[in-house]
């Protein structure tokens, strides 16, 4: 069935926390959401039997409604938004069934405890007990094809992927697609492991040895991920 696939690759989806960790949850979220732009709009991608609706929530996050468009039965992932959630159910006249949490930072499970208030009966899933209002547990899966990150961080990771490989024709193409949709407050999501293994650094061992003078594979990484964690985005 469509969701258990969703289920056992949701864990999977790789995202990343915001700054505001210890603040108590309604005020990280409305602190997000001052941050929020609002030229960001909502999306739909629809592939085979199913349509996926792109929800921004707080400042840079993404929500996604899983929809089987035979059934209506519905899952989202990382709900922080709880109300928009609702929204968008009622708009596509879907059946919520599933919650789906990618990881346990606030800005992804942090909604969790208030959707199933407002959507009693939910199923709650999530990789360990750090997750709110979680009801099972999942594991890692097979890898996917279609990639929904967590963040629009596209155009700032293509901005480190340029200084890795500034003689690499895809990031550079793909940099300027991905200004042209932020511009237009468009997704740059979903994107594919296929197309991933063209501009992602962190996927291009060996396009990056040169750039961190290591062969090591390990010590490459290493090397790559210490250089991001310090990178200035710049701004042009």
């Amino acid at each position: 069935m469509l969701l258990k696939t969703l289920v056992r690759s949701a864990c999977t989806l790789v995202g990343a926390a915001t700054t505001l960790k210890f603040a108590p949850f309604e005020v990280q979220a409305q602190s997000a959401a001052l941050l929020h732009t609002a030229v960001r709009k909502n999306s739909v991608v629809e592939q085979a039997n199913m349509k996926i609706e792109l929800i921004p929530a707080l400042s840079d996050n993404y929500m996604y409604l899983l929809i089987d468009t035979d059934t209506k039965e519905a899952a989202i992932v990382d709900p922080v938004e709880p109300i928009k959630v609702v929204e968008a159910v009622r708009k596509h006249g879907a059946k919520l069934t599933t919650v789906l949490t990618t990881h346990h930072h606030w800005d992804h499970a942090g909604g969790n405890e208030k959707m199933v208030k407002l959507m009693p009966g939910l199923r709650v899933y999530g990789a360990d007990d750090r997750v709110d209002a979680i009801t099972k547990k999942v594991q890692d899966s097979h890898n996917f094809k279609r990639v929904y990150c967590g963040h629009e961080y596209t155009v700032s990771n293509l901005k480190f992927a340029r200084h890795v490989e500034p003689d690499n024709e895809v990031i550079q193409k793909k940099l300027a697609w991905a200004k042209e949709k932020c511009d237009n407050g468009e997704p740059t999501i979903p994107s594919t492991l296929g197309d991933e293994l063209t501009f992602n650094p962190f996927m291009r061992r060996e396009g990056c040895q040169d750039h961190v003078k290591q062969t090591n594979p390990v010590e490459t990484m290493r090397s790559l991920r210490k250089e991001k964690d310090s990178f200035r985005v710049p701004k042009e």
